[in-house]
């Protein structure tokens, strides 16, 4: 290859490298951001940025939204939607089998969620057949920071997920709790949680994986708190954290 060849190459690699970066600040800003802004984030030019920015509002990729505001173009969020939609497709029939034999195994109610910016959404659930039992609806939506199907998904979140997250805590002694929990549950595996997301309820909840080793979703158990006896406590860890392990497996994800 032709050292000219060569710098047209690095060129392109830097180029689609600037442009990446530039997308991802816009997602991870949850919102819309000035041109400094994203300059700033992305660490180059304001002039570079610009000039960026404008090929990528030609292709419907970004778009102005308000004098000096730039957001992700509806272009990028129908991929995005479409991607998320094809994973779901597959999560979803892969996952119930699994779930409908972790509520058998705890006879407790199986959830499934996934994020959507600073949330969480159940997309799938199998409800207990108890006499008492937890019921939650599909599309029921939690902060990430509260219950344990949220947390198992925010303690492997990216760190600028994590921190946009601790910023909408109101106070230093409730961003510190935070901390504190993502850190045990990305050191033992899953989560747990009494009365968080609903009073008198308790849940264990696990990440899920892709086969790129990226979290995609969690996968929880939740009941009463009256039934969950130190017995029942280490039976729902052992049978949350098989399932989601064995849905990350399906899902492609081989690491041990």
């Amino acid at each position: 290859m032709s050292k000219s060849v060569e710098v047209r190459t690095m060129n392109g690699t830097q180029t689609l490298s600037r442009a990446l970066d530039i997308l991802f600040a816009l997602a991870e800003a949850d919102g819309h951001l000035s041109v400094s802004e994203i300059a700033q984030k992305v660490s180059i030019p304001e002039s570079s940025t610009y000039r960026f920015l404008q090929t990528l509002e030609q292709n419907g990729i970004v778009e102005r939204r308000g004098k000096g505001q730039i957001g992700l173009g509806m272009r990028i969020l129908d991929l995005a939607r479409s991607l998320s939609q094809q994973v779901h497709r597959e999560l979803i029939p892969l996952s119930l089998p699994i779930m409908e034999e972790l509520t058998t195994t705890t006879n407790e109610t199986s959830l499934l969620f996934i994020r959507s910016g600073t949330n969480a959404i159940c997309i799938q659930n199998v409800k207990s057949k108890a006499l008492i039992q937890y019921s939650s609806e599909n599309g029921r939506i939690l902060p990430l920071h509260l219950g344990a199907s949220s947390k198992a998904i925010l303690a492997y979140e990216s760190d600028k997920v994590v921190q946009t997250v601790l910023d909408k805590l109101s106070t230093r002694t409730e961003r510190e709790a935070l901390q504190q929990d993502l850190s045990r549950i990305r050191e033992q595996g899953y989560a747990m949680s009494r009365g968080e997301a609903d009073p008198d309820v308790f849940a264990v909840g696990a990440p899920i994986f892709d086969s790129h080793g990226s979290l995609i979703a969690s996968l929880s158990i939740a009941g009463p708190t009256y039934r969950f006896d130190e017995t029942v406590k280490q039976k729902s860890i052992q049978a949350v954290t098989s399932s989601a392990e064995l849905v990350s497996r399906k899902m492609g994800n081989l690491q041990e």
